[in-house]
């Protein structure tokens, strides 16, 4: 039995008894030793502030009657939670690096604690667990606190933006929204008070954000999943077209695993072929997912899709030939 199993059930015992309970009832009840179950009570003592006291009377241990009501800290769990704890750590620093190292370094140091003997088990989490971000465009950490904080905290946000289709920047006040991880990246879906709607943030094309101290403009949930999951890919907006494409044999063998787009519809043909169909509302990451497949993908519409496609195809033609 781990010390945080020990602990649990020393504070159980403790919390429901109605006099002091007797040394010899730990050791009967977790199976250790006088030595282990005192060092477990000064633990709690001296780390959890746990007021337990000795009742000499009775011979026994309480928590001390003339003390608040005692509870384990929030964070108590089982050694298997504890180490998934960690483990989200891990995963969490990999998508944002720096993000949370200040505040979980000393939670982390105290579950080190806490598992004990398993605590090496702990220490090689970090050797255990990768998360290998492609693509990724890291925002500075400066800027992504002032817009995490503006979003959880509903407040408008005030920035620079640098869109990517023009290269022009400009002042705006955002009321952010929600704050998206999309393929190794952070986005923030916002209102935008100069464009007077929704807009997506690229947090990497931000600069100079400040928390203002005015509430944000709040959008119901139902509109912004209406913006986020009906058409393909991170633009949002809502899908006006579906594309047809047309797997080849070879391809179908994964394509057919691959989840597009929450509303896809799907059939296999007689030849072994895999034909997809998803909604969307922007073309140009359909594009690049088509382009993946190279000659194993077929579009069969839209013509305004095939031809967009076709077009990146004949341009890259014209770099190799």
């Amino acid at each position: 039995m781990s010390q945080i199993e020990r602990i649990y059930r020393i504070h159980d015992t403790l919390r429901s008894a109605t006099r002091p309970v007797p040394m010899q009832t730990f050791m009967n009840n977790l199976e250790a030793s006088r030595n282990t179950i005192t060092r477990d009570f000064q633990f709690m003592r001296d780390i959890l502030g746990a007021p337990i006291t000795y009742n000499r009377e009775h011979n026994g241990h309480e928590y001390d009657p003339d003390e608040p009501v005692f509870e384990l800290p929030g964070f108590w769990m089982n050694a298997s939670e504890l180490h998934a704890l960690l483990a989200s750590e891990q995963l969490l620093e990999a998508v944002q690096p720096g993000l949370m190292t200040p505040h979980l370094a000393p939670l982390k140091n105290r579950i080190r604690e806490l598992l004990g003997d398993e605590g090496d088990t702990a220490q090689r989490l970090s050797e255990r667990i990768r998360i290998q971000p492609i693509l990724a465009r890291h925002a500075p950490e400066s800027i992504f606190r002032n817009v995490a904080e503006a979003t959880l905290r509903g407040l408008q946000l005030h920035a620079r933006y640098t869109s990517r289709s023009r290269e022009q920047t400009q002042e705006r006040t955002i009321s952010p929204q929600r704050l998206l991880h999309y393929r190794s990246n952070w986005y923030l879906l916002g209102w935008c008070h100069q464009a007077k709607g929704l807009r997506l943030f690229s947090l990497d094309r931000m600069s100079g954000p400040s928390v203002t101290s005015d509430e944000s403009n709040e959008c119901p949930p139902e509109t912004l999943d209406a913006q986020l999951s009906t058409s393909f890919g991170i633009f949002t907006g809502e899908a006006r077209q579906t594309a047809h494409l047309c797997f080849s044999p070879r391809a179908a063998r994964w394509s057919a695993e691959e989840l597009w787009h929450p509303d896809q519809q799907s059939q296999w043909a007689s030849d072994g072929c895999f034909h997809l169909y998803v909604p969307y509302a922007d073309p140009t990451e359909l594009v690049m997912e088509v382009l993946r497949y190279g000659p194993d993908v077929e579009v069969i519409g839209p013509e305004a899709l095939r031809r967009d496609v076709a077009d990146q195809v004949s341009r890259m033609h014209g770099l190799y030939w």
